[in-house]
């Protein structure tokens, strides 16, 4: 959120108010008494407040600087308290400074000081630009193409979403006793080779489930490769219940 600057009466910011109350009680800025100075700083924010004034939060921040200055001031030991009145003379001498520049410059300079006449251009309307021959006949694809896409997408637009082929579980089943049925281990991978979709490697995954969980085959891990392993019986056992359900 932007800050606003509240434009009082003789001064505008809180280091525009400590020059004003610094010339007006003839301090010295480069020794200045810390105490007078807070307690005259303070009574202009308590003039401010009885005015119904809102006090931006930088007048606050300096308030707050000047009374950590005094109790600063107050201890035996004053290095800390030399620095800091250093610091807000030299920020109150940089200001007063930029203060003056502003006020020459506002007298010499003007916003319409430094002005020119619009200079006439000739602007060339031919068309510069080279393109390479496939650019050209793609542009010329794609400006003949602008009518047909009004035209509603064919039925087979969508085929890859709302149609998909359903694979059974039962099928991988008799495919994965088949890879078993001559060497009775296979690779744990090769069953899945002939899968395309992933509804068929969906259903391959869940017939090699089935069949571990009936006892039929064995998942068997040797060095770096996965293994599937046809127990004794497993081909016959679902050929006989294979038959039965049909």
């Amino acid at each position: 959120m932007e800050k606003l600057s509240y434009k009082l009466p003789v001064f505008e910011g809180p280091l525009d108010l400590l020059l004003h109350l610094i010339t007006k009680n003839k301090l010295n800025i480069y020794d200045i008494p810390i105490a007078e100075l807070l307690d005259q700083y303070m009574e202009q924010i308590r003039a401010m407040q009885e005015e119904d004034l809102d006090i931006a939060s930088e007048f606050l921040e300096m308030a707050a600087r000047l009374v950590h200055l005094k109790s600063v001031s107050l201890l035996p030991k004053h290095e800390e308290a030399e620095a800091l009145k250093q610091d807000l003379t030299g920020q109150l001498l940089e200001y007063q400074e930029c203060k003056r520049i502003a006020a020459v410059l506002a007298q010499r300079a003007e916003f319409n000081t430094f002005v020119r006449q619009p200079e006439a251009v000739e602007f060339d309307s031919a068309y510069q630009r080279k393109h390479h021959p496939e650019e050209v006949m793609a542009a010329y694809q794609n400006a003949a193409g602008r009518g047909k896409r009004k035209l509603p997408p064919p039925p087979e637009a969508f085929s890859g979403i709302v149609t998909h082929r359903i694979v059974s579980v039962s099928s991988k089943i008799i495919h994965v006793l088949r890879c078993l049925w001559k060497k009775h281990e296979v690779e744990y991978d090769r069953v899945f080779e002939d899968s395309r979709e992933k509804s068929e490697l969906v259903a391959t995954f869940l017939a090699v489930l089935e069949l571990v969980k009936g006892k039929r085959v064995r998942i068997e891990e040797e060095s770096t490769t996965r293994k599937l392993k046809l127990l004794g019986g497993g081909g016959k056992v679902w050929r006989s219940r294979s038959t039965k359900q049909s």
